[in-house]
C-alpha cells in the first residue's frame, strides 16, 4: 500500500500539468499538519507565528518598510503563496508579492496590545502569509508597536532571525532600491521547489512499514482530550488566554531537550491527572543534505505520549525520546494514520505543545539604524490547551500559555509550578 507522502505526490503531479496555469508549489508534511489543523478548527482558524517589537515613535517609514517586505516576499516564493487545497490535495497557489503594512489605531484606554490581539482574531486566511501591523503604544504614542506577523505554513521558529535579517537590510536599502532580478526569482522558485521534493521524498522514505508500526505501538493509547468548556465563562472583556513566565540562571550547556520534555510531562500530569496518555507535540528535524536553506521548508512536529512505561522517570523519557528520533522524520499527517490503525481514537489534535529556542541566535530587528525592543503581547487566542517555550541562552527563560475557555488559571499555574520545579531539579546522573 502505498505511503500517504506517495499518495501526496502522486495527486500532486497530476495537478502540476505544468501547461501555462498558475504555478502550484507542492507542500511538505510539515505544512500539511498546519492545513489539518486548520480544517480541524470549527472557525478555520489559521496558526500564526508573530514578533512584536517596539520602537520609539516616528522610527518606522511605513513606505519604506512595504517596499522592503515586498522585495522579501519577492525573493522568497513561500511569502507570496497561498495555502489552498485543489480536488482535495494541499498546494501553495503563487501570487505577486502583495504585503500589508496595516496602521492601527488606540481607541481611548486601550493599548497596542489590545489593538494587536483584536488585529490578529481576525486573521483573514486568505491573504498574504505576511502582514505588518504598525500601533502607537504608551503614554500619549511614545513608542510605536511593529507586529510582524507570518502564518505558520510559510514559516517556522527557525527561519525567523533569517526573515528579520532580511527584512532589516531591505529596509536599509530604501524604498526605491531594485528587487530581485528575474534571473534570481526563477532561481529562487526553482530552490524553493526542488528543496521540497527532497524532503518530501525522505518523508517518503520515512513512513516505510517500519517506521508506521513503531508509531502506531506508540501512540496506541493517546487519548487526546477533549477540549471542553469550563463551567464558569470568562468575565466580560477578559482575554481568551493566560500565561506565566519565569527566568532563572542557566547551567553552561542549558538544560538538555529530554529533561524539557520530562518537565512538561509533569505539567501535563497536573492539567489532565497522571492516568491519561495525552499527546504532547514538538518540533524537530532537518532539511536533507544538499537542499537549499529556503523559507518554507521546515521542521516535522514530534508526537510525544505522556505516559513512559510504568514509571515516568526522567530516565525513561529520555529513552523514549531517543528511540523516537529514529523515526522522527516521519510525516505528521502519517503518524496520526498509523496512530489510528493501531485503535487509537486519537484525532491529530495536540494537548500541548513545547518549543526551544536559543536567545543568541534571535537577532533583534533593526530599521534604519534603530533597533527594537522586543516585547510578548499577552492574552491572544492560542491553539490549546497548553504550549510551553523555552529560551535558551545567558539565562533560561521558561513562559507557558494556556486557553483560558478550557483550563483554568489556577490549575494552569499550577501545571506551570510543576513544570519549573521539574526543570529546576536536575536529573540524576549515572554513577
Amino acid at each position: 500500500m502505498l505511503s500517504i507522502t506517495s499518495q501526496y505526490l502522486a495527486r500532486y503531479r497530476r495537478l502540476d500539468a505544468g501547461d501555462g496555469t498558475p504555478v502550484l508549489l507542492p507542500v511538505t508534511g510539515a505544512q500539511r499538519r498546519f492545513a489539518l489543523v486548520r480544517a480541524m478548527d470549527p472557525a478555520g482558524r489559521p496558526d500564526l507565528v508573530p514578533m512584536f517589537f517596539a520602537f520609539p515613535r516616528g522610527t518606522v517609514d511605513p513606505v519604506r518598510l512595504a517596499a522592503a517586505a515586498n522585495r522579501l516576499a519577492a525573493r522568497h516564493p513561500v511569502l507570496r503563496a497561498r495555502p489552498t487545497v485543489l480536488r482535495g490535495t494541499p498546494v501553495l497557489r503563487l501570487e505577486r508579492p502583495q504585503v500589508p503594512v496595516i496602521r492601527e489605531t488606540c481607541a481611548p484606554g486601550e493599548d497596542a496590545a489590545a489593538v494587536l490581539r483584536r488585529a490578529l482574531g481576525r486573521w483573514a486566511p486568505e491573504g498574504s502569509p505576511l502582514r505588518l501591523f504598525l500601533v502607537p503604544d504608551g503614554p500619549e504614542g511614545a513608542e510605536e508597536v511593529l507586529a510582524v506577523v507570518l502564518d505558520h505554513s510559510a514559516c517556522d521558529g527557525q527561519s525567523l532571525a533569517r526573515l528579520v535579517a532580511e527584512l532589516g537590510a531591505g529596509y536599509d536599502e530604501g524604498p526605491g532600491a531594485d528587487g530581485p532580478s528575474p534571473a534570481d526569482v526563477a532561481a529562487e522558485l526553482a530552490d524553493y521547489r526542488e528543496a521540497v521534493l527532497r524532503q518530501l521524498d525522505a518523508e517518503e522514505r520515512a513512513g516505510a512499514p517500519d517506521a508506521m508500526a513503531y508509531w502506531g505501538e506508540r501512540l496506541r493509547t493517546v487519548r487526546e482530550q477533549a477540549p471542553v468548556a469550563r463551567p464558569e465563562p470568562l468575565s466580560p472583556g477578559a482575554p481568551p488566554s493566560g500565561s506565566a513566565t519565569l527566568r532563572m540562571p542557566a547551567a553552561p550547556d542549558g538544560v538538555p531537550f529530554p529533561e524539557l520534555l520530562h518537565a512538561c510531562r509533569a505539567a501535563a500530569a497536573v492539567l489532565y491527572g497522571a492516568g491519561h496518555v495525552v499527546p504532547l507535540g514538538y518540533p524537530w528535524g532537518g532539511r536533507p543534505a544538499g537542499t537549499a536553506p529556503v523559507l518554507g521548508c521546515f521542521l516535522n512536529t514530534v508526537v510525544f505520549p505522556t505516559a513512559t512505561g510504568e514509571e515516568p522517570t526522567p530516565s525513561a523519557t529520555a529513552a523514549a525520546w531517543w528511540d523516537d528520533l529514529d523515526h522522527a522524520a516521519t510525516p505528521f499527517d502519517a503518524v496520526v494514520h498509523a496512530a489510528r490503525a493501531a485503535g487509537s481514537g486519537w484525532s491529530g489534535r495536540l494537548d500541548g505543545m513545547l518549543t526551544v529556542d536559543d536567545s543568541r541566535r534571535q537577532p533583534p530587528l533593526c530599521l534604519g539604524g534603530v533597533t527594537g525592543r522586543e516585547i510578548h503581547v499577552d492574552g491572544r487566542a492560542v491553539r490549546g490547551p497548553f504550549a510551553v517555550s523555552v529560551t535558551q541562552g545567558p539565562e533560561l527563560r521558561l513562559r507557558m500559555v494556556w486557553d483560558r475557555t478550557v483550563l483554568p488559571d489556577r490549575t494552569a499555574e499550577s501545571a506551570f509550578t510543576a513544570l519549573a520545579d521539574t526543570v529546576r531539579t536536575p536529573a540524576p546522573t549515572a554513577g
